[in-house]
């Protein structure tokens, strides 16, 4: 843990306030779910909750079959970070961070799929990682976003209508586990 320098106060009903330079460096946005830990030492550690991340097994398990069905390299994401990945690996994904694009993709709820067309605006859905995405679906359960699944071309150049719909049911299944 590192020192910010930055001390805030309680109010009377318990609440403090994370300070905006924090909240934009962590991305934690209004409305984001954080875990609360404590430790013998007094600590106490807020992070981010990932629901995704509590699939992390299940998830990595479907993007391998994901990955054997369609020959594309598989990650899935939740809002800030890519959880699991096949068929890339690991080491080069793993826990990096998502672009503003994917950002933007799964807050409009987007489906993408890359169309061949010249001129054509490439998502690179992970920041370090220079693959453009082929296919992405927005993961969302009980009415939010949590994340999204990304699939990479196997070499060809146009996401037919399969894998769109491959990669649409993958994001609705992950989403209904989420709310079970």
């Amino acid at each position: 843990m590192k020192a910010t320098g930055i001390v805030r106060r309680i109010d009377d009903l318990g609440r403090v306030v994370i300070p905006k330079e924090i909240r934009r460096t962590m991305r934690i946005r209004e409305g984001d779910p954080l875990e609360i830990f404590t430790d013998n030492d007094g600590e106490v550690i807020f992070k981010k909750y990932s629901p995704i991340g509590e699939l992390a097994n299940f998830s990595a398990q479907y993007a391998e079959v994901l990955y054997k069905v369609s020959g594309c390299p598989v990650i899935v994401c939740d809002r800030d970070s890519v959880v699991t990945a096949a068929g890339i690996p690991k080491k080069e994904v793993l826990e990096r961070r998502i672009t503003p694009m994917l950002e933007d993709l799964m807050e409009r709820r987007a489906v993408y799929g890359r169309t061949g067309a010249s001129g054509e605006s490439l998502l690179f859905p992970v920041e370090g990682f220079d693959k453009a995405a082929f296919a992405a679906a927005s993961i969302i359960s009980a009415g939010d976003v949590c994340g999204a699944v990304i699939c990479f071309s196997d070499g060809r150049e146009k996401a037919g209508d399969a894998e769109i719909k491959l990669i649409t049911a993958a994001a609705n299944f992950l989403g209904k586990q989420m709310e079970e």
